[in-house]
């Protein structure tokens, strides 16, 4: 056989972790690694976070997985935890983020066909957003790399130009029923919507009558210093999909809608085997105990502003290789003049892990629970990396 017996669907590098403390990885050789990586996000706690370690194990010892045909006091208790804080007056729990925003979708066009509109089944999505990888979420981006060999793609999506008002205004028609965008575009490069844009979209969906559909999966829980992004925005959405951090490291995802915009989602519409399963239940309560802490969202807001004005300290004693910084809290990018990818790898064999992003944009995420001085690690061993990468180089 010349397969490998995980299909080889990534082009995995040569940290292989097998343990975790804080905001370090241990490779299987002993090796330390500064962790600014978080699973892409997801180890909202870092890792082995006693929080979330004791509530797994105690609701494994209780009761992991039930049928969704029974009723859930975990999952009716964490929903209406996230219903008090948040926007929301109901919560469909998934596994993953993919899954989440296929709920998000799935509720837009659904309660369209329940006004009677059934034409209206067409989301405006926006360039180089990431949405996941089951057949719906690829058909919602242009990306010809994620979208190539699975044609046909399912129709109802329309692509605009991210950050633009006017191109967005102007692809509505009889078709559309709503908006599908990233408040701050993650894969697509750490990219913030414009304060204009994001309101913008939100009166369009006013005057027309549409859905704004938020994907915060990535930039989402606690990662930007607010609860979710789009309250830096002034901007309440119909529906959303959260995932990613909401579990802490646990497979867990969630779909978040008002009551109006929830209205044709009724017995049959949905489902999941696995999703809200009273073991997920107890991570999610773990993390949202944590986050919900005083003084947590201050924290990020704290370590957010410190880490982009140490990355911007940097940057002039190396401004031939990076360009500029961007992002909310604790979602960073450094955009670089050249390709990103093999400074990512020349990171990591310094022991420092991070992201390549689009637009070669090295994304920048360390757990919500780092310290100053990690940050100051990490910008040093990022100064020291440009150093010898450059010399390299010469």
């Amino acid at each position: 056989m010349t397969i490998t017996p995980l299909m080889p669907v990534y082009p995995r590098c040569n940290v292989r972790p097998v343990r975790g403390e804080g905001v370090y990885l241990i490779g299987e050789d002993g090796k330390r690694y500064l962790d600014f990586a978080s699973g892409i996000a997801v180890n909202l706690l870092g890792h082995s976070h006693p929080t979330l370690i004791g509530a797994i194990q105690a609701q494994a010892a209780t009761l992991m997985h039930v049928s969704n045909m029974y009723g859930s006091p975990q999952g009716e208790a964490f929903a209406q935890r996230l219903v008090d804080a948040t926007f929301a007056d109901t919560v469909f729990f998934t596994n993953s983020g993919a899954e989440a925003v296929e709920c998000a979708i799935k509720t837009a066009r659904r309660y369209h066909h329940v006004k009677g509109q059934p034409e209206r089944h067409t989301l405006i999505s926006f360039s180089a957003a990431f949405h996941g990888r089951t057949l719906g979420t690829i058909s919602a981006t242009a990306s010809e790399k994620m979208r190539e060999g699975f044609e046909p793609l399912l129709p109802g999506f329309t692509v605009v130009e991210f950050d633009n008002l006017e191109a967005a205004a102007n692809a509505v028609d009889a078709s559309t029923a709503g908006f599908l965008v990233e408040p701050v575009q993650g894969e697509g490069g750490i990219r913030p919507a414009s304060q204009e844009f994001l309101q913008g979209l939100r009166k369009l969906c006013d005057d027309k009558g549409l859905l704004l559909v938020l994907d915060e999966v990535q930039c989402g829980y606690a990662r930007t210093g607010t609860f979710f992004a789009h309250e830096q925005y002034g901007v309440t959405p119909d529906i959303m999909a959260a995932a990613k951090g909401i579990g802490g490291g646990f497979p867990l995802g969630a779909c978040l809608a008002t009551e109006n915009a929830a209205q044709g989602m009724v017995f049959g519409t949905h489902g999941s085997t696995y999703g809200g399963n009273p073991l997920a239940m107890a991570a999610g309560e773990a993390v949202l105990d944590v986050i919900l802490e005083e003084g947590f969202l201050d924290h990020v807001r704290q370590m957010g502003d410190r880490l982009r004005q140490a990355l911007e300290q940097m940057i002039p004693n190396h401004d031939h290789l990076f360009e500029s910084v961007r992002g909310m809290g604790l979602i960073q990018g450094i955009r670089m003049k050249s390709d990103c990818k093999p400074f990512v790898q020349h990171l990591r064999d310094k022991g420092i892990l991070t992201v390549a992003a689009a637009d070669d944009v090295v994304r920048v995420l360390p757990p919500l629970i780092v310290e100053e001085h990690h940050i100051a690690e990490f910008v040093e061993g990022v100064s020291n990396a440009a150093r010898s990468y450059e010399a390299a180089a010469a």
